[in-house]
């Protein structure tokens, strides 16, 4: 029986909740990593936007048996997509990298977000970084207004 926690309700596509709430927030898994092939545009007025052109990092699977695959990521920067989505928050939540991705060399930045995941970079360590498929990388965590 998982825990509850007031964030369940506005965080859809969890990949199995039992493990991923607890009451200190909701872990967030990743469904994809992708590599920048080509830099994006960012400027003053935004007529000249331009998104990055992202290519997916493959994963491999260890043997044969495996379900799931891992990424096998080199020291350096990716872009992170997480499974799960955000519905109908009222106030924004933190969105912070899990412990266990700090401790092994990967990092994401720390941000409030309301609407949506976004995309987000990460960092990997010089001696490179294995991350499984649906691994757990981010927990939410509420921000004000949103009590037990």
């Amino acid at each position: 029986m998982s825990t509850e926690h007031p964030l369940t309700e506005y965080v859809d596509n969890l990949v199995y909740e039992p493990v991923q709430v607890s009451e200190d927030g909701i872990d967030l898994t990743v469904s994809a990593i992708y590599e920048v092939a080509a830099p994006g545009r960012l400027d003053f007025g935004g007529d000249e936007l331009t998104d990055a052109d992202l290519e997916p990092v493959p994963t491999e699977l260890d043997t044969p048996q495996d379900e799931y695959g891992w990424w096998h990521l080199e020291g350096g920067q990716y872009v992170l997509q997480h499974n799960e989505f955000l519905t109908d928050l009222e106030e924004p939540v933190q969105l912070q990298p899990r412990n266990e991705l700090l401790a092994r060399g990967g990092s994401h930045p720390s941000m409030q977000v309301r609407d949506h995941l976004p995309l987000i970079p990460l960092t990997v360590a010089d001696g490179g970084l294995k991350i499984k498929e649906n691994a757990r990388v981010s927990t939410l965590v509420p921000v004000g207004g949103i009590t037990q």
